[in-house]
């Protein structure tokens, strides 16, 4: 009893705790539907310090409009339009004519916790007399070169006068019509400026910062409080999370202690009895909290981009890499040091089912053996989908018999790949809150890093279900001819699941055993024996493959790949191994392997 009541006086001292802190900084806005604001932003001069973090002042207006206190003593106010506290990204405007001096010192301002999200870009900017030379100037050379900013008539700005911004890297300021014009000091310096700060439309600055940092919070559904001003002297540690189920129960506990304070055994009571009666509730409102998260950080990748800068990173579609069926694919570069591959998508798809799908698929998954989404395009009938470049192109590419050395990637580097697919595969499968079933695996589809890691990619004919479905509906064949497993076809062999990625796997393993030359054997002569069966054979009698391998330990290798490709390719969904499974077949040495049924036996007699 006395252990029983020691655990409960503690989960008091916890409830007070969170409660004191809750009571004094509660979540709020300025108006009904403005920005919510809470840690690490308060209140200024209402909410008392701990409430927030230095730097993240916010005032109210009289007109109940947010602003953030960035330069309390500038006359230049900056609006708060929105605060993403998944992100930690918040959007600022300002509403005078022109960028405030403030825009520029956000630049040099090291004491600031707040970062551009975009770039800079290196301006000038000019204080010209009006004239058509050049704004036909700015026309003729593209948003890229500059803008005429908004009318600008304080400072050392001349009445009448128009101010220019010219950007030094596109845009030589030398070809730029300077006659009459001066350069701007006093009120304007040249600094790097985000390019939504400057032009005639745009007055929203998006910020960001990186500390403190409430990510893992927003995660778990809890309330993110600054650990530095509450019960720690570790300054490293600057922020912690408390339950919301702590800070609602011990507001109640608080009142309990005012009004019976003779009893605390009644108290400590009440208050477990109150925390296990909301703790479903509050069970309920974490995972909502934690679906918010998700939608929101989804939100920020991949990015979407227009059609003018599709062309602008593909430099007018100068690289081209490769044509398929559903698109031609390009080498873009995003900066000096990112390279993508852009693929523009053809329209024979009206609804866009293959871009949806592909898209709001990759936004699920995060993986090393998975290419990565960089972004999209979807501007009037333009689909495109950027993605990371891998320099050393798809599998295809690299898959002949063991005898051609000239592209023989050798079998230390094969075996990792068929590990890595494996693994990428098996995350699609096990890895995500829904089960991804690829429908399309096949070398075209595995593309090579530098190292020859592989990623899996091409997701336009995926689909979701849930992870305990045991089959899913497919209305018409999918994937491509020789990859296709035989229930996709007639539901005589079993129901369509994630098996019909395993045999898709599998006979790209044998692809990979006996190169492409050999595996399209029975298409060249319908006389000759169909590969996959020709290996089992060799294989069931002892035999070597009848492939050049110039290593022993080279022979262990391809034969552990050619029976897990046999394995996989069984008829029958049931008689297939799961991925994980394929995994630790592969991991382990080929001797220890057993031989599958034979899959061939019914067609052979």
């Amino acid at each position: 009893m006395l252990f029983n009541f020691l655990c409960w006086l503690l989960i008091v001292v916890e409830l007070v705790h969170g409660g004191v802190y809750l009571e004094n900084c509660m979540e709020t806005r300025c108006k009904p539907h403005g920005p919510t604001i809470r840690f690490p932003f308060r209140i200024k001069g209402r909410q008392p310090n701990h409430c927030g973090y230095e730097g993240f002042d916010i005032s109210c207006t009289n007109d109940k409009q947010t602003v953030l206190e960035i330069m309390p003593s500038s006359a230049n106010k900056f609006f708060v339009k929105k605060i993403n506290y998944a992100s930690q990204e918040i959007e600022i405007y300002y509403q005078i004519g022109c960028p405030p001096q403030q825009v520029f010192d956000l630049i040099s301002l090291s004491s600031s916790p707040f970062k551009f999200v975009e770039g800079g870009r290196n301006y000038t900017i000019f204080s010209c007399p009006s004239s058509k030379e050049r704004d036909e100037y700015l026309r003729s050379s593209g948003p890229y070169c500059g803008a005429k900013l908004r009318p600008c008539n304080h400072g050392s700005n001349p009445v009448g006068n128009q101010m220019f911004a010219i950007r030094g890297d596109d845009c030589l300021i030398d070809s730029f019509p300077l006659v009459s014009c001066t350069k701007v000091h006093d009120y304007y310096t040249s600094s790097s400026v985000p390019d939504m700060s400057l032009g005639s439309r745009h007055n929203v600055l998006k910020l960001q910062w990186s500390k403190p940092s409430c990510q893992h919070c927003e995660v778990l559904g809890k309330i993110c409080i600054s650990k530095s001003e509450q019960f720690t002297s570790n300054p490293t540690e600057t922020t912690e999370c408390i339950d919301v189920a702590k800070g609602r129960s011990s507001r109640a506990i608080l009142k309990i202690l005012g009004t019976f304070s003779p009893s605390v055994v009644l108290i400590v009571t009440g208050a477990v009895i109150y925390y296990i009666y909301s703790s479903k509730r509050t069970e309920n409102e974490n995972q909502l909290r934690i679906e918010r998260f998700l939608d929101d950080y989804r939100a920020l990748k991949p990015s979407r981009y227009s059609y003018a800068d599709i062309k602008k990173i593909t430099n007018q579609f100068e690289d081209k890499l490769g044509q398929g069926a559903y698109g031609t694919v390009y080498k873009g570069k995003l900066s000096s040091e990112l390279f993508v591959a852009v693929k523009i998508l053809n329209n024979s798809n009206e609804k866009g089912a293959d871009f949806i799908n592909e898209v709001g698929t990759m936004g699920l998954i995060h993986h090393v053996n998975v290419v990565r989404l960089v972004g999209f395009c979807a501007d009037g009938f333009v689909r495109a989908l950027i993605y990371e470049f891998l320099p050393n192109g798809s599998l295809q590419n690299f898959l002949s018999s063991a005898d051609c050395k000239n592209s023989f990637l050798g079998w230390d580097t094969l075996q990792d790949i068929a590990l890595g697919v494996a693994k990428g595969i098996e995350y699609l499968h096990q890895g995500c809150d829904q089960q991804i079933l690829h429908f399309d695996i096949k070398p075209h589809n595995v593309l090579l890093e530098q190292d020859f890691t592989p990623k899996v990619s091409d997701f336009g004919l995926a689909k979701l279900c849930s992870k305990d479905q045991s089959a899913i509906s497919v209305t018409t064949a999918r994937g491509t001819m020789g990859y296709i497993a035989p229930e996709v076809f007639s539901r005589n062999f079993g129901n369509v699941s994630y098996k019909s990625d395993v045999y898709s796997f599998g006979t790209l393993l044998l692809e990979m055993v006996g190169g492409r030359k050999n595996f399209k054997v029975m298409e060249d002569s319908t006389s000759q024996v169909y590969f996959p069966e020709w290996i089992y054979n060799l294989l069931e009698e002892g035999n070597d493959l009848r492939i050049h391998i110039e290593d022993e330990g080279y022979v262990k290798i391809a034969r552990k790949l050619a029976i897990v490709g046999l394995w996989c390719i069984q008829w029958h969904p049931v008689d297939r191994p799961s991925m994980k499974v394929v995994i630790q077949m592969l991991e382990r040495e080929g001797d220890n392997l057993t031989m599958p049924p034979n899959p061939f036996a019914s067609t052979s007699n």
